[in-house]
């Protein structure tokens, strides 16, 4: 009997109202005191937000450039880029061979077009020109530089001289004919009439122990009184000094202008 009735009340469930009921009224107490406590430190303040005062007015500026959105394609960062592409169409491609299955079985009966053989065109061997041992000079044409047909000469003032050479060497008796054909006074028999910087120009000899001759007009001055007063300057001369004994030339052709 005792065991069956420990057994029934193995399989008899607990009631479990009542611990629910204590288990609920012990958390209502618990809230109850949390907000006894909350009103007592003046947590809640009712419908009243912020500060107690006179309210404020927030200022709001509008922006007049709206924000740019992302864009979707990335940013070409290519110079060269354009917006009007060219219309061209592209080349077309090379036409590509038809390539032949070698280890293919040919079919009886079909005719097989030959391949075309490309034949390379050889020149034919030319022989080198034959080498000459010689130095190749004087074999240009010549240059179309025109040539004076009169010799160099010196001048020195009013004086020239047919041989540069002597004048480089011996300017002091260049000078020296100026010096004498100033000295013959030509300038005092011009004619008023003569036109202001007319020029005479004369030429002549002089032979190794200063004598001249052979006094000519070599280009006229458009006066022929100041030509002949030119020409008579010249003769007046009595010497003009023997020749630099240095030079070995017989004569010197002289030319000399007078300029009113």
């Amino acid at each position: 009997m005792e065991g069956s009735q420990q057994l029934e009340r193995e399989l008899t469930p607990e009631p479990i109202a009542g611990p629910a009921a204590g288990a609920l009224a012990l958390h209502g107490l618990l809230l109850a005191g949390l907000v006894f406590y909350g009103v007592l430190s003046g947590l809640f303040h009712g419908s009243q937000w912020g500060n107690e005062g006179n309210g404020g007015a927030v200022q709001v500026s509008m922006v007049s450039n709206a924000i740019p959105l992302p864009s979707d394609q990335p940013l070409n960062k290519n110079v060269l880029s354009t917006e009007t592409p060219s219309a061209a169409p592209a080349p077309p491609s090379p036409k590509e061979e038809r390539k032949v299955d070698e280890t293919a079985i040919p079919i009886p009966g079909r005719r097989v077009k030959p391949k075309k053989q490309t034949m390379v065109k050889t020149q034919p061997h030319q022989q080198p020109p034959p080498q000459r041992n010689l130095a190749e000079y004087g074999e240009q044409n010549g240059t179309n530089i025109p040539r004076a047909l009169q010799a160099q000469t010196f001048t020195s003032g009013e004086t020239s001289v047919a041989d540069a050479n002597f004048g480089s060497l011996f300017g002091w008796y260049v000078g020296q004919i100026d010096r004498k054909m100033d000295s013959s006074g030509y300038r005092s028999m011009a004619d008023p009439s003569t036109p202001k910087g007319a020029r005479a120009y004369i030429e002549f000899s002089i032979y190794r122990d200063g004598s001249h001759g052979d006094v000519r007009l070599d280009r006229s001055s458009g006066s022929s009184t100041w030509d002949n007063v030119c020409i008579r300057a010249a003769q007046r001369v009595d010497t003009f000094g023997s020749l630099p004994s240095q030079y070995r030339g017989s004569s010197l052709l002289v030319y000399y202008y007078c300029e009113y």
